[in-house]
């Protein structure tokens, strides 16, 4: 086949390589910065078909060209994946969610956990590499499962999955438009998890014949999951982001037959509510693609509680415009104000912040930065400090 690639900065070139070790033809177009073949020569010939991510503008002319398939269904059809696979999407918890179903998986052997923060080879957690989470990313990770002789995946994924798991987790319900505003973001990871053989999704989401609801499967109350056989304790079920997480894995697992008595066990991930210490200053580390106002303000709460009386330096903004949601300031502007900081440290990645926020005592570029700023203040002061900058990790 003549095949049409769009986008090659999220993950198109990934893809263009896939089918071209298939044996296709094909060309790709980088739709956003201008390079590789232009857009006119694309537009003079003829394919067989053209695969384009989902938050392309729907009226862009290249589409028109042939049928059209999204770059998730058109990874569905590159890879091959081991007899356990589970894809993970939603706006917010896949990454704590995936490593909270990792947890329970490692007596099955030898698996491969992709997420945002790392590809991993687990059970000895060894990082293989840092790549983004667009579904074509999920080609290499099912080559190395093959490779490794895996028994099982687990694929984080942004805007919807591949559909070739044997379990599809919606993680969030929340909503946000794409494709120039053209179309739900909800909606497309829908769409998209349809073509698992299990889905699970929270309480909510308009369910489609077959899937199963989370809270129908489990239940937590205070830091106690119940599900049906048993119960598990764990501190971090009081925290909003780990009582969802931990919620879709024990479902999860109950699904697949897993040990879901282990998430007793599981302990916060770095950038997700992982408390740990500087020269005597606590730190509570929030900051990750799913840092938002509720789960700041929540964090500050809970950080109050652990050290009490200990004045809060905020490090909060966005390092990093990758992650699709945003920080809009209107929404730092109400954490900021709902957790009242005795120091303020802005970060932005580029200027937007600059005037916005005039009670800032700094604005720095980069987390690292921007910690070790926070550090001098909390010393000073006596303070701790919460990091909740929106950025990969």
């Amino acid at each position: 086949m003549h095949v049409l690639v769009l986008d090659t900065i999220h993950g198109g070139e990934d893809i263009a390589e896939a089918l071209r070790q298939r044996g296709d033809t094909v060309d790709a177009v980088d739709v956003y910065r201008g390079t590789g073949v232009p857009e006119s020569v694309a537009a003079s010939r003829r394919y067989d078909l053209v695969t384009a991510p989902v938050h392309l503008i729907p009226s862009h002319p290249l589409l028109a060209k042939s049928p059209v398939k999204t770059h998730h269904e058109m990874v569905r059809e590159l890879v091959v994946p081991p007899r356990i696979s589970v894809e993970i999407t939603g706006a917010r918890g896949k990454t704590t969610t995936a490593f909270a179903l990792a947890h329970l998986m490692t007596d099955l052997g030898c698996g491969i956990l992709h997420t945002s923060s790392g590809t991993f080879r687990m059970p000895d957690r060894e990082l293989l590499w840092r790549k983004s989470i667009t579904p074509a990313s999920v080609i290499a990770a099912s080559a190395s499962a093959q490779k490794f002789g895996a028994e099982w995946l687990i694929a984080e994924e942004s805007v919807g999955v591949a559909g070739f798991g044997t379990l599809g987790i919606l993680t969030s319900g929340d909503d946000y438009p794409i494709a120039g505003g053209t179309k739900s973001a909800l909606a497309e990871k829908c769409r998209s998890l349809a073509a698992c053989r299990k889905v699970l999704v929270p309480r909510g989401v308009p369910v489609q014949n077959g899937w199963q609801v989370i809270d129908d499967l489990v239940c937590v109350t205070d830091d106690v999951l119940s599900f049906d056989g048993g119960e598990v304790r764990n501190p971090l079920l009081t925290l909003a982001g780990y009582r969802s997480a931990l919620s879709a894995a024990a479902a999860a697992g109950l699904l697949l037959g897993l040990p879901v008595e282990k998430l007793a066990e599981f302990s916060a991930l770095p950038g997700r509510m992982c408390l740990s210490e500087n020269c005597g200053v606590p730190i509570l580390d929030n900051a990750n693609s799913g840092t938002n106002a509720d789960n700041t303000i929540e964090a500050a709460a809970y950080l109050r509680r652990l050290h009490p009386g200990k004045p809060v330096v905020l490090v909060i903004g966005m390092e990093h415009h990758a992650v699709c949601e945003g920080f809009p300031v209107n929404e730092i502007r109400r954490a900021v104000s709902l957790v009242g900081p005795a120091h303020l440290v802005i970060i932005s990645g580029s200027d937007e912040y600059a005037d916005q926020f005039p009670d800032a005592d700094t604005i720095c570029t980069t987390l690292s930065a921007a910690t070790d700023s926070a550090l001098d203040f909390a010393k000073t002061s006596g303070g701790s400090v919460l990091l909740a900058a929106k950025t990969w990790r």
